[in-house]
C-alpha cells in the first residue's frame, strides 16, 4: 500500500515552540540551514526512489526560490505551509486569509503550477479555528492536512475523524481533510505520524503502527518530518526544558530511522495517494514545471 510522505520545509528557529524567544523580526539575522538540509532530504529520497509532498513555508520560498523549483523539478509535490509559521488559532480570519493568499501566490509564481494543498503551522487548525477550512476552500485549496486527531498541549482535535474525509463549508464549497496518522487504542488516538514521535519513540513502534494501519485498517499512513530533524549540528536555542527536549532529542538518530521507513514501506505524495479522492482535474495535480 502507498503511504504519504510529507516534509514541512521550515528552518530550525522557525518552529512555533521557539516563537517566544526568536521573534519573526529576527529570522533574517539567524543562520539559515534550511536550504542545505532540504537538499540532503532530496538526495535521501532519491536514494530510495521516493517522491513526497513538500509543505513549504512562504517566507522560506520567498528567499529560496531556486530551492522550491528544484523540489518541483525533481518530481515532488509542492504545497503550502503558510507564510510566517503563525498558529492559525492566534490569528483573525482576515489575517489568516491575507497570509495564506500571500504564501500561495509566492509559491505558485515560483513553480508555475497551482498549489492545491495546505498544512498549518504546528497543526493549528483546532476546534476553535475550523473556520480556516472555509477560507482555504475559498482560496482554491483542494485539500488540507492540518488536523491531528489527538490530545496535545498545542494542537489537536481528539475526537476528529482519523482518515481522509470531505468537509463542506459555507457557500457549498468543500475541501478534503487528510489528518495526520494515529492508531486507536482503547478510547485514545495515539500519534504515529513521524516528526517528533518518530524521533522520540523506538522505531519498532512506528513500524508496527504503520503495519496496523495498512494491513488491518486498510488505510495509508500520513508521515511527516522536517529538514532540521536530520541536522544534529544546528545551533541550540535557549528555550524551556520541555521545548528543548522535544526539539533536540535524537536528532542524530533521525536520518537512520527515516531510512528504515523508506526501506520498509512504500511512499508517495498526497496528490498520488489520494488523486481519485481530490475534487480537482487530473491535469492540475502535476507539479513538475519545466
Amino acid at each position: 500500500m502507498l503511504n504519504v510522505l510529507s516534509v514541512d520545509v521550515e528552518d530550525y528557529y522557525q518552529v512555533s515552540a521557539f516563537e517566544s524567544v526568536v521573534r519573526f523580526e529576527e529570522w533574517g539575522r539567524r543562520e539559515s540551514r534550511v536550504e542545505w538540509n532540504t537538499h540532503r532530504v532530496l538526495d535521501l529520497l532519491d536514494e530510495y526512489d521516493v517522491k513526497a509532498t513538500f509543505f513549504v513555508l512562504g517566507w522560506v520560498a520567498e528567499r529560496n526560490p531556486t530551492l522550491v523549483r528544484i523540489i518541483s523539478k525533481r518530481g515532488h509535490e509542492v504545497a503550502s505551509h503558510g507564510y510566517a509559521h503563525q498558529l492559525v488559532y492566534t490569528q483573525t480570519p482576515e489575517a489568516f486569509r491575507e497570509e495564506t493568499r500571500r504564501a500561495k501566490k509566492i509559491t505558485e509564481d515560483i513553480i508555475g503550477q497551482p498549489i492545491i494543498g495546505y498544512r498549518a503551522a504546528s497543526y493549528s487548525i483546532t476546534a476553535e479555528s475550523l473556520w480556516a477550512l472555509d477560507i482555504l476552500a475559498e482560496e482554491g485549496f483542494q485539500y488540507d492536512s492540518s488536523i491531528f486527531p489527538i490530545r496535545h498541549d498545542r494542537y489537536g482535535i481528539p475526537g476528529h475523524e482519523r482518515f481522509l474525509h470531505v468537509l463542506n463549508g459555507n457557500g457549498h464549497l468543500s475541501i478534503a481533510e487528510i489528518p495526520l496518522s494515529t492508531v486507536r487504542i482503547a478510547a485514545l488516538n495515539i500519534p504515529i505520524a513521524g516528526g517528533g514521535y518518530l524521533r522520540l519513540l523506538p522505531y519498532s513502534m512506528t513500524h508496527l503502527a504503520l503495519l496496523y494501519l495498512n494491513r488491518l485498517e486498510g488505510q495509508p499512513a500520513i508521515v511527516y518530518f522536517h529538514p532540521w530533524e536530520i541536522d544534529p549540528d544546528q545551533p541550540r536555542i535557549d528555550a524551556s526544558r520541555t521545548t528543548r527536549f522535544r526539539h533536540y532529542t535524537n536528532l542524530g538518530r533521525m536520518e537512520k530511522k527515516i531510512r528504515k521507513l523508506l526501506a520498509n514501506f512504500a511512499f508517495a505524495p498526497i496528490r498520488e495517494v489520494y488523486q481519485g479522492s481530490l475534487s480537482v482535474p487530473r491535469a492540475t495535480l502535476r507539479n513538475d514545471a519545466a
